[in-house]
């Protein structure tokens, strides 16, 4: 019913993946798989809802229809088995201007902010540009898994950190956190007082038997302490329409970050936005549930693939998101030397891994939200790279 194989040409549509390559790489001669959107068509209930949107003509100031909040509180339900009111919903543009939001609500100039390393570079920004002081807790890499430090954690946390920002599933190492780590976290956090902000805009690309759980779900104190943030954007291939809620169970919280909006003039995401958001969420399922298998067998044939053709490298599995962790450090080349071999000779664009921090020095993110054939040259090029 869905055509995932279906290649459709990106170039000239003002694509940051396909169009920006030339001034992050040089040259236009790439086959980009770095930045984190996919090259399907996003459903089709979302373009039929945005269609009938541009056929009525007039687009003036909108609001959220009464469904929206209904629309999302029932997807937090089916998908990841978490009641909420709908009164908790918050909307904003992204998810990172949400941890902006987050960041200014509830801590003050120089307090302490821990994320978990390598991760999501813009948590990095958004510390830094709010002027407080980044606190890493690295995570290990232990046998082809990345594992929390959980001894480091509570140091950490002891040390006067306010608050946490948990990648959850995790970019780029692709963990989807078990239920017993969220609760050791969540339970630390609590006894710290520290307040958690959950980037969970990967929540829904889990491949089985691996199951998402928002931490907030778990512990009426961890909501009480918490704002999740989730997103249709990865999930639907809709980045671009800047759509993304805050799930804020405390009141008092939800005003303070009320108050940092109205600071900023920010009152809500625009008609499109909002339109395609519930469509995403109302009517997005099937497609999602045929989407995974396809992205499973991407995942699947990068392992073997590069088990087989390219034993220097090694790959970290994703359990969740489209994204592959690729270790490269077995190659003996340091991170320009990596990036050189990938452009000039594999003709290929990857994220380099110190882009995540120092912890991702030596590695490099893939992109798999991708056709298989595009998958398969990708692939043909990184052994041209590295052989």
């Amino acid at each position: 019913m869905f055509n995932f194989d279906e290649h459709i040409n990106r170039l000239n549509t003002d694509s940051v993946k396909w169009n920006a390559t030339k001034a992050v790489y040089g040259t236009d001669d790439i086959l980009p798989m770095w930045v984190a959107d996919m090259d399907f068509a996003s459903p089709p209930h979302i373009k039929e809802a945005l269609m009938k949107r541009v056929e009525h003509g007039i687009f003036g100031y909108g609001m959220p229809s009464s469904q929206l909040n209904t629309v999302i509180s029932n997807w937090v339900a089916n998908r990841y088995k978490w009641e909420i009111k709908e009164n908790w919903l918050m909307p904003s543009s992204g998810v990172v201007s949400a941890i902006g939001f987050a960041i200014q609500a509830l801590t003050e100039v120089g307090d302490k902010v821990l994320i978990q390393t390598p991760v999501y570079h813009p948590f990095y920004f958004m510390i830094e540009n709010n002027e407080r002081e980044i606190v890493k807790n690295p995570l290990v890499l232990k046998d082809g898994k990345y594992e929390i430090d959980f001894v480091d954690f509570e140091e950490k946390l002891k040390s006067g950190v306010k608050l946490f920002i948990l990648c959850s599933p995790h970019n780029p190492v692709g963990r989807v956190w078990t239920r017993e780590e969220l609760e050791k976290m969540g339970e630390l956090c609590e006894q710290y007082g520290v307040y958690i902000v959950s980037d969970e805009i990967h929540a829904d690309i889990i491949y089985k038997p691996n199951v998402h759980t928002p931490i907030a779900s778990l512990n009426e104190s961890w909501e009480n302490i918490s704002i999740t943030c989730i997103a249709p954007s990865k999930t639907f291939n809709i980045p671009g329409l800047q759509a993304s809620m805050m799930i804020i169970p405390n009141g008092e919280i939800r005003k303070k970050v009320q108050a940092v909006q109205g600071k900023v003039g920010y009152h809500g995401l625009n008609i499109f936005g909002n339109v395609a958001l519930e469509a995403a969420y109302k009517h997005g399922e099937e497609w999602l549930e045929a989407l995974l298998p396809y992205l499973q067998r991407n995942r699947d044939t990068v392992i073997e693939f590069v088990s087989e053709e390219l034993p220097e490298l090694v790959v970290t599995a994703p359990e969740g998101t489209y994204l592959m962790w690729v270790d490269c450090r077995g190659l003996g080349l340091n991170d320009e030397e990596i990036k050189e071999r990938l452009i000039q000779r594999g003709k290929l664009g990857l994220e380099p891994g110190n882009k995540y921090g120092t912890d991702g020095t030596g590695f490099v993110r893939m992109n798999i939200g991708c056709t298989y054939a595009t998958l398969q040259e990708g692939l043909h090029r990184l052994k041209r790279a590295f052989k």
